[in-house]
């Protein structure tokens, strides 16, 4: 009587380890398709009773997406968790086989964004930025498109009527929010200011907008200084913070619509006392975490990283396989808001 085939046979003639059949006739692990196939006809070509069930487990293999991604401020602790969040959803997505190359500016210069962006053409299939607004940048974009590779504005909104798509969060509202948590959480009138990072920042004008229309509409007992630029730096931050403090003793609030909040945080918590002066800020980090937790800081309002992180994948794959659109839209995402109460 002739001995049935095992899956020892099959790996053999195969040429592939016992284990590797195991895979794919289990389904424990994902096998590459080619080598699912390989196993499938070894299983045939000997006649292994378990042949019909191999060729089920053959599944077509994923596309690839190479997904290039310009971000800034390499050191800060946002920054660091979004390009962990990034890798994460690039490489854990289950619909491609994704691969992630991830590149920093130094500054806020607008030629340093178009380089690096520019500079992804031909290594990847879609580019996605945290750019500035600016003339240059749209010129990268349109490089890019041009050579079919769609590029996503993240965070903050550029090369409009170019790009593929902005991802993020709608900084009108943020900014409506911030003036609504300031106005509800100070009970006296008075002065508020508002820091931005840059002229060259389309979604920190478009939160100081926001601000402003709500304090003008719902709550005109206070006024709005003449909005501050702290270029995204904690020191800048920190100086105009207690300059302010020092010139105006009447003023209730402070909204940091970008990045430098460490200096706000800083300078209150050596001039003032939690609570007398309303501080919101942007993305919880450590230390805005910590000054909610004390009290200087009244309110976060945080991007869903991991959201947009993957979104922005399946955006991309969309994209990759219709190519760039001349119908570019806006994907927004709704803000996680942090009180004292709930990270206390």
């Amino acid at each position: 009587m002739a001995r049935r085939p095992t899956i020892a046979d099959v790996a053999a003639a195969a040429g592939v380890s016992v284990a590797t059949v195991d895979r794919v006739l289990n389904g424990r692990e994902r096998v590459r398709e080619q080598t699912a196939r390989q196993v499938f006809e070894a299983a045939s070509r000997i006649g292994y009773h378990a042949a019909g069930l191999i060729a089920q487990r053959i599944r077509p293999e994923a596309p690839p997406l190479r997904l290039g991604v310009v971000l800034h401020k390499e050191r800060q602790a946002f920054y660091q968790n979004f390009s962990a969040e990034l890798r994460r959803a690039v490489t854990g997505a289950q619909n491609v086989r994704g691969q992630i190359t991830l590149a920093f500016a130094s500054s806020q210069a607008p030629s340093e964004f178009a380089d690096l962006m520019a500079g992804l053409a031909g290594k990847v299939d879609a580019v996605a930025a945290t750019a500035v607004a600016h003339h240059l940048v749209t010129e990268a974009v349109e490089t890019l498109k041009a050579a079919g590779i769609p590029t996503f504005a993240l965070l903050n909104d550029f090369a409009q009527g170019v790009r593929q798509n902005y991802i993020g969060l709608n900084n009108i509202k943020v900014g409506r929010i911030a003036a609504s948590m300031i106005a509800t959480a100070v009970h006296r009138p008075g002065k508020l200011a508002v820091f931005v990072g840059g002229y060259r920042w389309h979604g920190h004008e478009l939160r100081e907008t926001g601000f402003r229309s709500y304090i003008r509409e719902m709550a005109p007992q206070f006024t709005v200084l003449d909005t501050l630029v702290n270029l995204e730096t904690r020191q800048l931050t920190y100086e105009a913070t207690l300059d302010l403090l020092e010139r105006h003793p009447d003023l209730r609030g402070i909204y940091c619509a970008g990045g430098g909040m460490e200096g706000a945080i800083a300078a209150l918590r050596e001039a003032r006392r939690p609570g007398e002066v309303a501080l919101v800020v942007n993305e919880i980090t450590p230390e805005s975490r910590a000054a909610l937790i004390d009290r200087y800081v009244v309110l976060v309002i945080a991007t869903p990283l991991p959201r947009v992180c993957a979104d922005l994948v399946g955006l991309a794959c969309e994209a990759v396989r219709r190519g760039p659109t001349d119908l570019p839209g806006q994907h927004f995402l709704q803000p996680e808001l942090y009180l004292p109460e709930l990270v206390g």
